[in-house]
């Protein structure tokens, strides 16, 4: 029986993104069926004792930044360190890639989500607006309008609670994680575990 990696991502997270091609070549090589969650984070945060960006100190907010100029330059990944629409509006697009998720299925969705944070963090477009959203789902072959018509009806938002419930009860805390057998994996730069784990 094939190997699930669950991921749990935020559309928002240049971490995730950083690590987006890398975990889709991880998945093919070890023949892996990958499953994208666009989970709530700010709620994930809320009930774990993680802050939001704003909220941290200083000191960690500048170091960010110094692992972000790090890891743009160790994966050759041209993102800009501020974006011009970060934060985006992040529900309108999660919506999306649960709809695709659940429609069409997980290739189409994590194709759909690394799409979305690809305009944000290298194409600086406002990912929340819905043209924006529609274009980036014709650009990876799907219907954009079609997709954003499924993605505003409501059953998504309460599909995107349970998820992240979910994700609370299984012990993510952050973005990206990998889910391997219940075995999180918090972090692109743990992708290497992964795959020893998947290895094995």
């Amino acid at each position: 029986m094939a190997a699930r990696i669950d991921y749990y991502v935020s559309l928002n997270s240049p971490w995730t993104y950083f690590g987006a091609g890398r975990i889709e070549a991880l998945a093919a090589r070890h023949a892996a069926a990958l499953r994208i969650y666009p989970v709530d984070f700010s709620a994930i945060f809320a009930a774990s004792g993680g802050l939001p960006l704003p909220k941290r100190s200083p000191q960690r907010q500048a170091y960010r930044m110094m692992e972000l100029r790090r890891w743009r330059e160790r994966l050759g990944v041209p993102i800009h360190l501020q974006p011009k629409f970060f934060p985006a509006r992040e529900a309108l697009p999660a919506h999306a890639v649960i709809a695709v998720r659940e429609s069409f299925g997980d290739a189409p969705a994590v194709a759909l989500a690394h799409a979305i944070l690809k305009a944000l963090w290298e194409q600086e477009r406002d990912t929340g607006d819905a043209a924006t959203l529609a274009e980036i789902a014709t650009g990876t072959g799907l219907d954009g309008g079609a997709v954003l018509r499924l993605a505003e009806e409501p059953r998504w938002a309460e599909r995107r609670a349970a998820d992240t419930q979910a994700a609370l009860e299984r012990g993510v805390f952050g973005a990206p994680s990998y889910v391997l057998n219940e075995e999180i994996f918090w972090g692109q730069d743990r992708l290497d575990f992964l795959d020893g784990a998947l290895t094995r």
